[in-house]
């Protein structure tokens, strides 16, 4: 038996039906079709789900849709204004922190809730922050690089 929710994600409201064993990132890229949170592991291990939900950052696999109800959700697609990347994307592009990109909208969502509850956190803290993050392209030093230099800024 499926249940409404109400949800607002980048800063707009939606009312979906879901189901009771629903996640997330199913809701997200299926009914929502917002398909730049990307679905990997779904064990919550690889971090490509990530978006921010309440200010927080969350892998979408591992919350159940009707979770969020009530809730205020960022995805990739609710970081730029517009035309206008967001520091952290830009930060990517400029230090080659993004190769193939699979890893790279959960990385920028981290590194974005990072920067706000932290404006300059150490090369330690930054590492944490993007620990449930994995990536296979970039050796996360250009990563850590980029989002230290958002921080410097």
């Amino acid at each position: 038996m499926k249940k409404l929710i109400s949800v607002n994600i980048n800063d707009k409201e939606y009312e979906v039906a879901v189901s009771p064993n629903q996640t997330l990132v199913d809701l997200i890229r299926n009914d929502l079709e917002l398909t730049g949170t990307k679905k990997g592991c779904e064990l919550g291990d690889c971090g490509s789900c990530t978006v921010i939900m309440d200010g927080k950052p969350v892998n979408s696999c591992l919350v159940l849709a009707v979770q969020a109800n009530g809730k205020k959700i960022t995805t990739i697609e609710g970081v730029a204004n517009g035309e206008k990347l967001h520091p952290v994307q830009e930060a990517f592009v400029e230090h080659g922190a993004i190769q193939c990109g699979f890893c790279s909208p959960g990385m920028i969502l981290s590194g974005k809730s990072l920067l706000e509850s932290n404006p300059k956190p150490t090369e330690l803290e930054i590492r944490t922050a993007i620990s449930g993050n994995l990536c296979r392209c970039t050796g996360y030093q250009k990563i850590v690089e980029a989002i230290k230099d958002v921080s410097e800024k």
